[in-house]
C-alpha cells in the first residue's frame, strides 16, 4: 500500500480486550494497541491474532463500569476495558467515527444547512421516559435536525415531525408528532443562529408545498392553500378525502399532474381498483434540493371484505418532474392470515388509515431511497450494497417496509405493467406466508 492510500490513523492506545461468540463463549483475550481509523478499528495483541474490524460492523455500543461493550454484526461481543485515562477520549472518538458513518449510510446524505453549534440535550421517548442525554452537535440539514451525540448514536428528527417548537430563556424544546421531546440547552452564542435558521427551513419547507400547490390552483383563496400545506408538509402524501373537504379541484388537479408527468394510464388502472377516498398524493422535495426538482408521489389502497378478490395491498410511486417512474412498488396493509377475517369494511378503513400514517413516517425516514427497500437478502451480501446492510440493521422504518413489501412491478409497456400488476395482486391474496415475496417469472421468494 503506498503512502497516499494508506489508512489515517485517528487514534492509538493500549487497552485490554475480550471477544465473545453468540453462545457468550470468549473467543479471544488479552492486551493490545487499538487503532481508530476513520472506517475501522484494529485490535494489536503483542504475539496473539490480529483483530479487524469495519466500524460499520458495529451494530450497538454500550458503556459501563469504564468499559466498552460492541455488539457485532457477526452477533459477536467485543468488549474494550483497561483504556485508563483515554477512556472519555477513545469512547467519545469512536463514536464521532461511527456517526459519521451513519450520516452516510443511513439514508441521509442531503445538503447541510448548519453545523458547528454545540449544545447539551435531553430526548425523551414517546412514554416521557429520558432515552439519552448529554452533550451533542445538532446539524440542520435541509428536511431534518440531525442530532449527533458526543457519546452514543445519532437521531434524525425531520421537520414534518414536528409537532411544537418552543425557544425561551435559550433553550430549545421540540415535541414531535409521536409525543418524543428533545432539549437543548447551553448553546451559548449560536442559540439565535441556530434557532433563525431552524425557523428559516421550516418556513422554507412549508412555503415550497404552498407555492406549488398555488401553482396548481392559482385562483383559491390563501387560507385553502394553507390548510392543504399542513396535510401534505415535507413531502407527506395527503388523503383524497381530506383535500377535498378543503378543495375539491385541489384532488383534481393533483391528479392532472400526474398525467403531466406521463403516468396516467397507470394511475387510472390502479385508481380503478382502489378505495378511491384513501387514495394520497404528495409532493415531494428531491434529495438535492433544487438540483433534482420535485417529486410527486401516490399511495393507492387496494382491498375489499371479499378475501378472493385481488388486494390486500397499497400501491406506491414516486414520479419526477423529469418524467415517469420506472417502477410501482406494493406493500400488504395486513397480515396475510388475517386479512379474510375481515368482515366489515369499517376495520379494513381503519388499518388502511393506520397503514397511511406508518407509510408517511417510513418514507421520510429514509429520505424516499427504494433501492434497499426492494434488494433481495442475497445482494444485500454484495460489497456496493453493504451500507444498505447496515441501514436496514439500524432503520426500524427500513426494516418495517422491506416486511411489509410484497414485489415491484417495472414499467415496460403498458400491457405488460398492468398484466404484472394483477398477478402481484392475485399471489398476495393466495398466499399466506408474510415472508414470500413476489418476483416477475418466478412466482414468489422466501
Amino acid at each position: 500500500m503506498n503512502e497516499e492510500n494508506k489508512p489515517i490513523i485517528i487514534m492509538e492506545c493500549s487497552a485490554s480486550y475480550s471477544l465473545n461468540d453468540e453462545t457468550e463463549q470468549i473467543t479471544a483475550k488479552g492486551d493490545a494497541q487499538v487503532k481508530l481509523e476513520e472506517e475501522n478499528i484494529s485490535l494489536l495483541p503483542k504475539f496473539g491474532e490480529p483483530l479487524f474490524f469495519s466500524l460499520r460492523d458495529i451494530l450497538e455500543i454500550f458503556e459501563g463500569d469504564y468499559k466498552i461493550h460492541l455488539a457485532l454484526t457477526s452477533k459477536e461481543k467485543l468488549t474494550i476495558f483497561n483504556l485508563g485515562y483515554k477512556y472519555e477520549d477513545f469512547l467519545r472518538v469512536l463514536s464521532r467515527l461511527r456517526n459519521e458513518i451513519l450520516l452516510k449510510d443511513m439514508l441521509m446524505h442531503e445538503t447541510l444547512r448548519k453545523s458547528g453549534a454545540e449544545a447539551e440535550f435531553i430526548y425523551f421517548d414517546e412514554a416521557g421516559n429520558e432515552k439519552q442525554r448529554g452533550k451533542c452537535e445538532p446539524r440542520l440539514y435541509e428536511t431534518a435536525i440531525v442530532l449527533i451525540p458526543e457519546k452514543g448514536e445519532l437521531v434524525r428528527i425531520p421537520y414534518s415531525y414536528i409537532l411544537e417548537i418552543r425557544a425561551e430563556d435559550f433553550t430549545l424544546v421540540i415535541t414531535t408528532d409521536f409525543g418524543e421531546k428533545f432539549i437543548f440547552s447551553k448553546m451559548g452564542k449560536q442559540f439565535d443562529p441556530f434557532t433563525k435558521t431552524l425557523s428559516d427551513l421550516i418556513n422554507e419547507l412549508s412555503l415550497k408545498v404552498q407555492s406549488s400547490l398555488k401553482e396548481l390552483l392559482p385562483n383559491a383563496e390563501p387560507s385553502i392553500i394553507r390548510r392543504a400545506a399542513r396535510f401534505m408538509k415535507e413531502g407527506k402524501a395527503a388523503k383524497r378525502s381530506d383535500l377535498e373537504s378543503i378543495s375539491p379541484e385541489l384532488w383534481v388537479e393533483l391528479e392532472k399532474k400526474l398525467e403531466a408527468v406521463g403516468i396516467k394510464v397507470e394511475y387510472e388502472f390502479l385508481k380503478s381498483l382502489a378505495q378511491k377516498d384513501k387514495m394520497c398524493i404528495g409532493l415531494k422535495r428531491g434529495l438535492l434540493g433544487d438540483l433534482t426538482g420535485e417529486y410527486i408521489w401516490f399511495l393507492i389502497p387496494i382491498y375489499s371484505t371479499n378475501p378472493n378478490e385481488p388486494g390486500n395491498a397499497i400501491a406506491m410511486e414516486a414520479i419526477s418532474g423529469e418524467g415517469g417512474g420506472k417502477a410501482t412498488y406494493f406493500f400488504r396493509i395486513v397480515s396475510r392470515k388475517d386479512y379474510p377475517n375481515f368482515k366489515n369494511i369499517e376495520d379494513l378503513h381503519k388499518e388502511v388509515d393506520n397503514f397511511i400514517k406508518r407509510i408517511n413516517h417510513c418514507m421520510l425516514a429514509i429520505n424516499f431511497r427504494r433501492e434497499p427497500i426492494y434488494l433481495p437478502d442475497e445482494k444485500l451480501e454484495k460489497p456496493q450494497y453493504q451500507k444498505y446492510r447496515f441501514a436496514i440493521a439500524k432503520i426500524p422504518a427500513l426494516q418495517q417496509l422491506r416486511q411489509l413489501f410484497i414485489g415491484r412491478v417495472i414499467h415496460s409497456s403498458p400491457e405488460q405493467w398492468e398484466k404484472d400488476v394483477m398477478d402481484l395482486l392475485k399471489f398476495n391474496v393466495r398466499t399466506e406466508d408474510d415472508n414470500i415475496k413476489w418476483r416477475k417469472g418466478e412466482g414468489s421468494s422466501p
